[in-house]
């Protein structure tokens, strides 16, 4: 039952995740979340939402390839282009703007639900 609920959140995490990255860099979250490569900015939207479901919500790397159905060696790679990128201070600062309101987010269920 845990693994089951604990499944649910990471794919919470990752659907928000993509929304937020989505919506910063105008690509829809259902292209983000699809089985499908797409374009290179469908494919780079979904790098920034997998560093982000990492970094924001501190998911291992095996968890976010799970939530964003990926090999974790897909999002261990994509983490590793995002901080490569952090060395552009706009990147970084982008970036640092996008982990904040994911760290922000209140918590997936109210207490006494």
């Amino acid at each position: 039952m845990w693994e089951e609920d604990e499944r649910e959140a990471d794919a919470a995490a990752a659907l928000l995740a993509a929304s937020v990255a989505g919506f910063a860099l105008g690509v829809a979250a259902d292209d983000i979340a699809s089985r499908e490569r797409g374009s290179a900015d469908v494919a780079f939207a979904r790098q920034v939402a997998m560093y982000l479901c990492h970094v924001g919500f501190e998911l291992s790397l095996a968890r976010v390839a799970l939530a964003f159905r990926r090999d974790r060696s897909t999002v261990a790679h994509a983490c590793h282009a995002m901080e490569d990128r952090r060395d552009d201070q706009k990147f970084d600062l982008w970036i640092a703007s996008l982990e904040a309101m994911l760290r922000r987010a209140p918590p997936q269920r109210m207490v006494g639900t």
